[in-house]
């Protein structure tokens, strides 16, 4: 926004047009190929990785879900981006549920909260540190936003 780099974003009719909306097209796209004609082999790991790419271009910008009228700058959006990130860290380290009933013993289990609680502490010490970055970057980034295209 500072123009320090070439304008390499989509405007139509003077509208910025944001990368959420790459996200859900992606998003849709993947969700009528998995409906109309499911991919197997090497074709399974390109809808993956597209759903993966469409998830992360939405959850980006998710403060505009929130805040449909506000700033780009939002704090919701990287707030978003961390908590589904951790979220899909510990479910990729999940069993399948088929496996539930062997896996989870009480040792396990206990382990797993202990994990998530330190998770939780991890991301809230992580906001909590990245606060006075926001308050002292964001007036700055909201001028140039106001400014506009040059």
């Amino acid at each position: 926004m500072s123009r320090d780099i070439p304008d390499l974003y989509f405007h139509f009719a003077g509208t910025h047009v944001h990368h959420l909306n790459y996200g859900i097209f992606i998003l849709s796209l993947v969700g009528a190929v998995m409906l109309f004609k499911p991919p197997a082999g090497k074709w399974l790991s390109i809808t993956a990785v597209a759903y993966g790419i469409g998830l992360a271009l939405t959850f980006d910008e998710f403060g505009m879900w929130l805040h449909l009228g506000g700033g780009y700058w939002q704090r919701a959006s990287f707030d978003a981006v961390t908590i589904i990130g951790g979220i899909l860290l510990l479910l990729a380290y999940t069993p399948p549920t088929k496996y539930w009933a062997t896996y989870w013993t009480r040792r396990r289990f206990v382990l797993a909260i202990f994990l998530l609680a330190i998770l939780s502490l991890f991301f809230w010490r992580l906001a909590m540190t990245l606060r006075p970055i926001e308050q002292e970057a964001l007036p700055k980034l909201e001028r140039l936003e106001k400014q506009g295209p040059s």
